[in-house]
């Protein structure tokens, strides 16, 4: 039986790898400090013989007994209202916890992926975004905290690669959605969705013209569980090209929970992406990967997941006490 370790066990994607991995009959080693992930996510899976977690820190000195044969690093706050609150952890992860993972993989002879993302493309010059497309990241605004720990995150598992020959994949990931999204992580599908869900008017940062670009998470676990059988170091976009503006997609919402609240507008945040749209050439080529499931179907799904939350977990506004984890 394959062993591998998925660090941000308890997180929205982990928690999903880890099913994808389990239902291919691994043995899966989940590790998370559940400063943003939840073991609801993954309490399901404890019962499982070759299901174990470990709570733990990555940016702290990894040991996992046994042998190992992948490591995904996924652990990382991946929403702003996460790393806007805790920026020092979030850059701390990006680069103390890989460093951690590439040397307990090379130790182990195992392969890795990383999880990167379409931040560091920054606000786009570039549309759509292409792999060798270098970005245009401010790298002391507010976002720079996450921006900058995923480039780094990519610098050192490259380093990794060309110095000690390691095999190591980089998957950016664009705008993912579905269910255990955290309601109130600020990102927009769930921001959107509570607030239609508690009768509130939608809320837009800016005119609504800036643009994304929606992949339903089962087609992104799909393509990670390609890349990393694959044998393309280098990184592969994965997300659906399907683009669409905020004002529109915040009219589908609208119309998918039946509900008649107003679109009120904000001032954009800074250093906010104008536009989002991955170039999936190289997955289609290299991973015959493409999505499949449309945006009707994705938000269906995702919908009725917190149709069934409970009004407690619809109301409250966030889960976590941040404050404790927080550097002053």
């Amino acid at each position: 039986m394959k062993r591998i370790l998925i660090t941000g066990a308890a997180g929205f994607l982990g928690s999903h790898l880890c099913d994808r991995f389990i239902k291919e009959g691994y043995h899966v080693i989940g590790m998370d400090n559940l400063i943003t992930g939840r073991l609801s996510n993954i309490e399901h899976l404890f019962p499982l013989a070759n299901f174990e977690f470990y709570n733990h820190d990555v940016s702290k000195f990894i040991h996992v007994p046994g042998e190992l044969d992948y490591i995904l690093h996924f652990a990382s706050p991946a929403s702003p209202i996460d790393y806007l609150k805790i920026p020092i952890q979030t850059l701390k992860v990006g680069s103390l916890g890989i460093h951690n993972c590439l040397g307990l993989a090379k130790a182990k002879n195992a392969r890795v992926l990383i999880a990167s993302t379409s931040e560091v493309y920054g606000d786009p010059t570039v549309h759509p975004q292409r792999e060798d497309y270098w970005g245009n990241v401010n790298p002391i605004g507010p976002r720079g905290v996450y921006d900058e720990a995923k480039r780094f995150q990519e610098a050192m598992t490259m380093a990794y690669h060309t110095f000690h020959g390691l095999e190591t994949r980089i998957v950016r990931i664009f705008n993912t959605y579905g269910p255990r999204m955290r309601l109130n992580d600020g990102r927009v599908l769930p921001a959107f969705i509570g607030q239609a869900l508690r009768g509130e008017d939608l809320t837009i940062f800016g005119d609504g013209s800036q643009t994304r670009s929606f992949c339903y998470v089962d087609d992104l676990v799909e393509g990670i569980y390609r890349l990393l059988h694959s044998d393309y170091p280098y990184p592969v976009n994965v997300g659906n090209p399907d683009e669409i503006t905020i004002k529109e997609f915040a009219e589908e919402i609208i119309q998918l929970t039946g509900t008649d609240q107003k679109i009120v507008y904000h001032e954009l945040p800074k250093d906010d992406p104008k536009q989002r749209q991955p170039d999936i050439t190289k997955a289609r080529e290299i991973l015959g990967w493409e999505p499949k499931i449309d945006r009707k179907e994705g938000l269906k799904r995702t919908y009725a997941y917190f149709c069934s939350l409970s009004q407690d977990e619809l109301n409250k506004k966030e889960h976590n006490d941040f404050e404790k984890y927080t550097i002053k």
